[in-house]
């Protein structure tokens, strides 16, 4: 199909033109200005076309429909920043759902299951907790029963963190304690979909250690606090400092103060001022992390 001009697909679907002009196209013209508005980054442009998705889904085949779902949901999901900013990430979660279903339907489980993941943590983002859960808890079903371990570590992750945060620490600390277990074994993964981790062993320690010292798991500790304290100055030293390692040290600081050993505990602390110290800017960053 031919390519559209940027300035073509805008006069098309700019709303001084109005829908009805939308509506007049052809499916192949739609196609087009869908085409040329992605390649532009046009965002409000390809929303404008959205009127014409259920005509063009009942025109392809599967494999199509599915791209077009993911091109409307990047869509709303790329708009930031505006007062229906929440309309659009709740119009986003219903195209992933109708993505999930197709992919189901097309024998596509890894990539189900990502997006299920990728539909929890856009519903987190939106403070929908409970939901966000349910779709953590179905590609957990469906990784396990696939053998998709970066799927169920990610779904693991997306279950401890919520547990977490509403403070139902002991099922928080059971997920966290499954995802560790399936790193390893996952390959390259990001936990998160707007997260890009180097090592994701840092985020799911970090979170998991919060959870044990919140049930006083001092024995289990006492390994992942040294664990967390190599991986965190491994980061380091591959990158400068980071804040993983001032909250290593944190960590070590706690655990050696819940067993009596003072001393030990008071040296962590100064070496982690020291450090603060040093890192002044990236500390001011992530202050919000340490309060």
């Amino acid at each position: 199909m031919p390519d559209r001009c940027v300035e073509e697909v805008k006069k098309t679907c700019s709303s001084t033109s109005g829908p009805s002009l939308v509506q007049t196209l052809s499916l192949e013209d739609v196609v087009g200005k869908l085409n040329a508005a992605t390649a532009a980054g046009d965002w409000h442009g390809l929303l404008a076309l959205e009127g014409r998705m259920e005509e063009l889904l009942e025109a392809v085949p599967d494999n199509i429909c599915e791209q077009v779902l993911r091109t409307f949901a990047n869509a709303h999901s790329m708009i930031h920043g505006n007062a229906d900013s929440t309309d659009h990430a709740l119009s986003a979660a219903r195209l992933l759902e109708r993505r999930v279903n197709l992919l189901g339907k097309l024998d596509r489980f890894r990539e189900q299951g990502e997006l299920l993941c990728d539909l929890g943590d856009t519903l987190v983002s939106r403070g929908m907790q409970d939901n966000a859960a349910k779709q953590y808890e179905l590609a957990f079903r469906m990784a396990t029963t696939r053998g998709l371990f970066s799927v169920e570590c990610r779904a693991c992750y997306g279950l401890g963190w919520i547990r977490v945060k509403e403070r139902r620490y002991e099922e928080g600390v059971e997920q966290l304690r499954n995802a560790l277990a399936c790193l390893p074994i996952s390959g390259s993964i990001s936990l998160h979909r707007e997260l890009t981790d180097s090592r994701p062993e840092l985020r799911v320690l970090n979170l998991f250690i919060k959870g044990l010292f919140a049930v006083n798991a001092l024995d289990e500790l006492e390994t992942l606090v040294p664990r967390y304290r190599e991986a965190a100055k491994a980061q380091s030293r591959g990158g400068g400092r980071s804040w993983s390692e001032c909250d290593s040290l944190l960590a070590t600081a706690r655990l050696h103060e819940a067993r009596g050993r003072p001393e030990e505990a008071g040296r962590e602390v100064r070496v982690m001022l020291d450090l603060l110290r040093e890192n002044r800017a990236a500390v001011h960053e992530r202050a919000g992390f340490f309060l």
